[in-house]
């Protein structure tokens, strides 16, 4: 069975904790976009554990960890990162791979991405970590990929700068290079679970265009950048928070207002620790914005939910959460593609009465409190979409399975 675990928001929505978690029945766990931009917190028995590139599975010492086709890698950042693992008792030895044909980072596309966004007008707040230009090269088909590191000739063509800085890093990435299609068609009948970066909503073609990101975050990229054909995908789960957040610059219609909601939107980003994993920069918060959530699973044909930091909200009086905008005097119910229109965007804002108790020792859905329930609900109806898995914390076992994503 193969299963997809893509962000249906902006990011940030607790993807890793959740590939954690189910990678427990899963053999092979492939992250198959983006790169080191991506960040996803890990907590394990009280001790967290920061990824950016290798898969969340890694700590389970009986999988297979790969990092796909669709992704661009950094190699100073994979080997720092193994080396982290490593020193606090991850063996990765013989358990990490890359697709053959994901692409290389190299130093100086790092100084580009930053001079290039710091040259805009209006910048769009990308990481610095030269991922959007790797994309770049890869579509002007001036990118080197792992399989290129054997040809002679495409070596040649790079900058000595380039080439002395790939010279110790060939033979450790060669030693960890598979055929990513290859190797799962002889594991057809494995439990493989695809792991996404990023959020529907900064996919290249699905998200707020152009602050988005350069990879396909979308649940169509696991097809592409996890070298499968689409039928070959079995489910689809969309992580999201049961607030919005979003880093850097664009459009997010149910934001907090600063004036008004400057408390609330700092006891959220406080209590929910809204801060980037790869940049430490604070997100933006605002109300869980349900027009882009029903548009993230009919894009993305998501079969179920997962809901992240509903313990957030444990101590609050009420809740609110958009169901519609208001643009322009009309009222609109689907997700646009204008960012002038998302730009001047109102929220529409229902209210929902709070449970004012902490979800934390619950072990079952029948244990939440009725207004947490009746919150789920809601979202279910709206969005025509099951919430299967629901998050109360930030450890693994903080975690309510309702209906398990290995099922067909």
């Amino acid at each position: 069975m193969k299963v997809v675990v893509i962000g249906a928001q902006w990011g940030d929505e607790g993807k890793g904790k959740i590939v954690d978690y189910l990678a427990n029945e899963a053999q092979i766990i492939v992250r198959y976009a983006g790169g080191a931009n991506a960040g996803h917190t890990i907590v394990i028995g009280g001790e967290q554990y920061a990824l950016h590139l290798i898969p969340s599975g890694v700590f389970y010492s009986d999988k297979i960890v790969i990092l796909g086709a669709g992704m661009v890698i950094d190699p100073v950042a994979l080997f720092q990162e193994i080396a982290m693992l490593n020193e606090r008792g991850i063996d990765t030895d013989g358990r990490v791979f890359i697709s053959d044909r994901a692409h290389i980072v190299l130093p100086r596309y790092i100084q580009i991405d930053k001079d290039r966004d710091a040259a805009r007008k209006k910048p769009i707040g990308t990481t610095g970590r030269g991922i959007g230009i790797t994309y770049s090269m890869k579509s002007d088909r001036d990118g080197i990929r792992i399989a290129d590191l054997s040809w002679k000739e495409k070596l040649a063509e790079l900058d000595k700068g380039d080439r002395d800085f790939l010279e110790p890093y060939i033979e450790k990435l060669q030693a960890m290079s598979i055929d990513l299609s290859s190797y799962l068609m002889h594991r057809k009948n494995y439990q493989v679970l695809f792991e996404g970066a990023q959020g529907t909503l900064l996919d290249l073609d699905l998200g707020t265009y152009p602050y988005v990101s350069s990879g396909m975050s979308c649940a169509a990229g696991a097809a592409v950048g996890g070298c499968i054909g689409p039928r070959a995908i079995d489910k689809v789960l969309g992580v999201f928070k049961a607030y919005s957040t979003r880093v850097g610059n664009g459009p997010l219609p149910s934001e907090f207002d600063p004036d008004s909601e400057d408390e609330l939107c700092h006891f959220v980003r406080d209590t929910g620790r809204e801060y980037g994993v790869t940049t430490g920069r604070p997100r933006r918060c605002g109300y869980l914005d349900l027009v882009s959530l029903r548009y993230a699973c009919l894009t993305n044909s998501i079969d179920s939910l997962v809901m992240t930091h509903l313990d957030v909200y444990d101590t609050l009086a009420d809740i609110k959460a958009c169901i519609a905008y208001r643009i322009g005097g009309k009222i609109v119910e689907n997700f646009p593609a204008s960012i002038e229109d998302l730009n001047n965007a109102e929220p529409v804002l229902r209210s929902f009465p709070g449970w004012k108790k902490s979800l934390a020792n619950a072990l079952t859905y029948e244990e939440f409190p009725v207004e947490a329930m009746e919150y789920i609900e809601f979202i279910e109806r709206f969005c025509e979409t099951p919430i299967d898995i629901v998050s109360v914390g930030y450890d693994r076992k903080a975690t309510i399975i309702r209906k398990s994503p290995w099922t067909k």
